[in-house]
Protein backbone atom coordinates (compact mmCIF):
# COMPACT_ATOMS: atom_id res chain seq x y z
CA UNK A 1 0.00 0.00 0.00
CA UNK A 2 2.71 2.71 1.04
CA UNK A 3 4.86 1.79 -2.60
CA UNK A 4 1.50 2.41 -4.12
CA UNK A 5 1.24 5.61 -2.47
CA UNK A 6 4.50 6.54 -3.20
CA UNK A 7 4.26 5.75 -6.87
CA UNK A 8 1.36 8.02 -7.33
CA UNK A 9 2.10 10.71 -6.02
CA UNK A 10 5.95 11.01 -6.83
CA UNK A 11 4.71 10.11 -10.31
CA UNK A 12 1.65 12.46 -10.91
CA UNK A 13 3.53 15.46 -9.07
CA UNK A 14 6.18 15.24 -11.88
CA UNK A 15 3.56 14.98 -14.63
CA UNK A 16 1.56 17.51 -13.82
CA UNK A 17 4.85 19.86 -12.98
CA UNK A 18 6.16 18.85 -16.42
CA UNK A 19 2.72 19.01 -17.99
CA UNK A 20 2.62 22.80 -16.87
CA UNK A 21 5.46 23.77 -18.07
CA UNK A 22 3.79 23.48 -21.53
CA UNK A 23 5.91 20.15 -22.50
CA UNK A 24 4.59 18.09 -25.18
CA UNK A 25 2.70 14.55 -24.75
CA UNK A 26 6.10 12.99 -25.61
CA UNK A 27 8.29 14.58 -23.12
CA UNK A 28 5.20 14.36 -20.38
CA UNK A 29 5.41 10.55 -21.29
CA UNK A 30 9.40 9.97 -21.37
CA UNK A 31 9.44 11.95 -17.76
CA UNK A 32 6.35 9.90 -16.72
CA UNK A 33 8.09 6.53 -18.06
CA UNK A 34 11.90 7.66 -16.26
CA UNK A 35 10.12 8.23 -12.81
CA UNK A 36 8.08 4.99 -12.77
CA UNK A 37 11.48 3.15 -14.14
CA UNK A 38 13.51 5.03 -11.30
CA UNK A 39 11.57 4.80 -8.58
CA UNK A 40 10.54 1.66 -8.78
CA UNK A 41 14.58 0.57 -8.93
CA UNK A 42 15.00 2.94 -5.94
CA UNK A 43 12.45 1.01 -3.87
CA UNK A 44 13.81 -2.41 -4.70
CA UNK A 45 17.16 -1.48 -4.08
CA UNK A 46 16.47 0.62 -0.65
CA UNK A 47 14.30 -2.58 0.13
CA UNK A 48 16.80 -4.80 -0.16
CA UNK A 49 19.73 -3.29 0.84
CA UNK A 50 17.59 -2.86 4.51
CA UNK A 51 16.05 -5.88 4.35
CA UNK A 52 19.71 -7.53 4.06
CA UNK A 53 20.77 -6.02 7.31
CA UNK A 54 17.98 -7.19 8.94
CA UNK A 55 18.62 -11.05 7.83
CA UNK A 56 22.26 -10.45 8.74
CA UNK A 57 20.89 -9.37 12.17
CA UNK A 58 19.06 -12.84 12.35
CA UNK A 59 21.31 -15.08 11.35
CA UNK A 60 23.99 -13.31 13.62
CA UNK A 61 21.82 -13.74 16.50
CA UNK A 62 21.46 -17.48 14.88
CA UNK A 63 24.88 -18.09 15.85
CA UNK A 64 24.88 -16.70 18.72
CA UNK A 65 22.21 -18.86 20.32
CA UNK A 66 23.78 -21.65 19.05
CA UNK A 67 27.92 -21.19 20.70
CA UNK A 68 25.39 -20.16 24.05
CA UNK A 69 23.42 -23.03 23.94
CA UNK A 70 26.39 -25.01 22.78
CA UNK A 71 28.34 -23.69 26.04
CA UNK A 72 25.59 -23.03 28.84
CA UNK A 73 22.55 -25.44 27.80
CA UNK A 74 21.45 -25.77 31.17
CA UNK A 75 21.35 -21.85 31.70
CA UNK A 76 19.80 -21.06 28.72
CA UNK A 77 17.10 -23.74 29.60
CA UNK A 78 16.41 -21.44 32.82
CA UNK A 79 16.52 -18.67 30.45
CA UNK A 80 13.80 -20.11 28.35
CA UNK A 81 11.74 -21.13 31.58
CA UNK A 82 12.02 -17.77 33.10
CA UNK A 83 10.41 -16.56 30.05
CA UNK A 84 7.37 -18.98 30.57
CA UNK A 85 7.12 -17.91 34.04
CA UNK A 86 7.17 -14.09 32.85
CA UNK A 87 4.42 -14.91 30.63
CA UNK A 88 2.30 -16.06 33.89
CA UNK A 89 3.26 -20.17 33.72
CA UNK A 90 3.90 -21.26 37.07
CA UNK A 91 7.93 -22.05 37.93
CA UNK A 92 7.50 -25.83 37.82
CA UNK A 93 5.69 -26.08 34.61
CA UNK A 94 7.36 -23.30 32.78
CA UNK A 95 10.46 -25.50 33.86
CA UNK A 96 8.58 -28.47 32.49
CA UNK A 97 7.65 -26.56 28.86
CA UNK A 98 10.74 -25.10 28.64
CA UNK A 99 12.74 -28.70 28.93
CA UNK A 100 10.27 -30.43 26.41
CA UNK A 101 10.96 -27.85 23.90
CA UNK A 102 14.97 -26.90 24.42
CA UNK A 103 14.90 -31.13 23.85
CA UNK A 104 12.62 -30.86 20.46
CA UNK A 105 13.92 -27.83 19.04
CA UNK A 106 16.81 -25.48 21.21
CA UNK A 107 17.84 -23.08 18.60
CA UNK A 108 14.36 -22.30 17.24
CA UNK A 109 12.63 -22.53 20.91
CA UNK A 110 15.23 -19.45 21.89
CA UNK A 111 14.91 -17.98 18.50
CA UNK A 112 11.35 -17.76 19.10
CA UNK A 113 10.69 -16.89 22.54
CA UNK A 114 13.46 -15.13 23.89
CA UNK A 115 14.58 -13.04 20.15
CA UNK A 116 10.90 -13.42 18.43
CA UNK A 117 12.62 -14.90 15.39
CA UNK A 118 9.49 -17.33 13.51
CA UNK A 119 9.84 -18.69 9.78
CA UNK A 120 6.96 -15.76 8.70
CA UNK A 121 8.99 -13.01 9.98
CA UNK A 122 12.32 -14.09 8.54
CA UNK A 123 13.75 -11.20 6.41
CA UNK A 124 13.49 -12.08 2.58
CA UNK A 125 15.56 -9.62 1.26
CA UNK A 126 14.49 -10.27 -3.13
CA UNK A 127 11.13 -10.82 -1.48
CA UNK A 128 10.99 -7.66 -0.34
CA UNK A 129 12.49 -5.78 -3.24
CA UNK A 130 9.99 -7.51 -5.79
CA UNK A 131 7.52 -6.50 -4.09
CA UNK A 132 8.61 -2.71 -3.17
CA UNK A 133 9.29 -2.83 -6.95
CA UNK A 134 6.09 -3.77 -8.17
CA UNK A 135 3.45 -1.51 -5.92
CA UNK A 136 5.45 1.38 -6.83
CA UNK A 137 4.63 0.64 -10.53
CA UNK A 138 1.52 -0.13 -10.12
CA UNK A 139 0.86 3.20 -8.16
CA UNK A 140 2.99 5.01 -11.25
CA UNK A 141 1.02 3.63 -13.90
CA UNK A 142 -2.46 5.16 -12.83
CA UNK A 143 -1.42 8.83 -13.94
CA UNK A 144 1.26 7.69 -16.35
CA UNK A 145 -2.12 6.36 -18.13
CA UNK A 146 -4.27 9.37 -17.70
CA UNK A 147 -1.50 11.40 -18.94
CA UNK A 148 -1.62 8.90 -22.01
CA UNK A 149 -4.92 9.13 -22.42
CA UNK A 150 -5.87 12.34 -21.91
CA UNK A 151 -6.14 14.85 -24.93
CA UNK A 152 -3.76 18.26 -24.16
CA UNK A 153 -6.06 20.91 -23.24
CA UNK A 154 -7.39 19.15 -19.73
CA UNK A 155 -4.59 16.74 -19.22
CA UNK A 156 -3.00 18.33 -16.47
CA UNK A 157 -6.58 18.65 -14.47
CA UNK A 158 -7.30 14.89 -15.64
CA UNK A 159 -3.82 13.21 -14.05
CA UNK A 160 -4.59 15.56 -10.60
CA UNK A 161 -8.28 14.75 -10.41
CA UNK A 162 -7.57 10.55 -11.43
CA UNK A 163 -4.69 10.72 -8.87
CA UNK A 164 -6.31 11.98 -5.95
CA UNK A 165 -9.81 9.62 -6.72
CA UNK A 166 -6.81 6.64 -6.66
CA UNK A 167 -5.18 8.06 -3.41
CA UNK A 168 -8.12 8.60 -1.60
CA UNK A 169 -9.43 4.73 -2.54
CA UNK A 170 -5.98 3.17 -1.38
CA UNK A 171 -6.55 4.92 1.76
CA UNK A 172 -9.77 3.31 2.34
CA UNK A 173 -8.63 0.28 2.19
CA UNK A 174 -5.59 0.94 4.04
CA UNK A 175 -7.63 1.88 6.26
CA UNK A 176 -9.94 -0.83 6.35
CA UNK A 177 -7.35 -3.74 6.48
CA UNK A 178 -6.14 -1.76 9.44
CA UNK A 179 -9.54 -1.08 11.40
CA UNK A 180 -9.34 2.72 11.53
CA UNK A 181 -11.88 5.67 10.06
CA UNK A 182 -12.02 4.95 6.49
CA UNK A 183 -12.49 8.96 5.84
CA UNK A 184 -9.66 9.99 8.01
CA UNK A 185 -7.42 7.47 5.99
CA UNK A 186 -8.62 9.03 2.62
CA UNK A 187 -8.35 12.74 3.96
CA UNK A 188 -5.09 11.95 4.92
CA UNK A 189 -3.76 10.78 1.81
CA UNK A 190 -5.86 13.13 -0.37
CA UNK A 191 -5.03 16.27 1.44
CA UNK A 192 -1.10 15.09 0.98
CA UNK A 193 -1.53 14.75 -2.48
CA UNK A 194 -3.22 17.85 -3.39
CA UNK A 195 -0.48 19.80 -1.48
CA UNK A 196 2.45 17.46 -4.13
CA UNK A 197 0.29 18.50 -7.23
CA UNK A 198 -0.07 22.16 -6.14
CA UNK A 199 3.56 22.52 -5.42
CA UNK A 200 4.80 20.76 -8.75
CA UNK A 201 2.40 22.32 -10.74
CA UNK A 202 3.66 25.69 -9.37
CA UNK A 203 6.86 25.39 -10.20
CA UNK A 204 6.32 23.60 -13.38
CA UNK A 205 4.49 26.79 -14.30
CA UNK A 206 7.08 29.06 -12.95
CA UNK A 207 9.94 27.62 -15.06
CA UNK A 208 7.52 27.00 -18.25
CA UNK A 209 7.03 30.71 -18.23
CA UNK A 210 10.20 31.86 -17.41
CA UNK A 211 11.94 29.57 -20.21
Amino acid sequence: MLGADDGLVSTAALLVGVAASGSSRGAILTAGVAALSAGAMAMAIGEYVSVSAQADTESGDRRREQEELDVDPQGELLELAAIYEGRGLPSALALEVATILQEQDPLGAHLRDELGHTQASAARPMQAALASASSFAVGASIPLLAAALSPAGPRTVIIAIVTLVSLCLLGVVGAALGSASRIRGALRVGVGGVLALAVTYGIGAFFGTAT
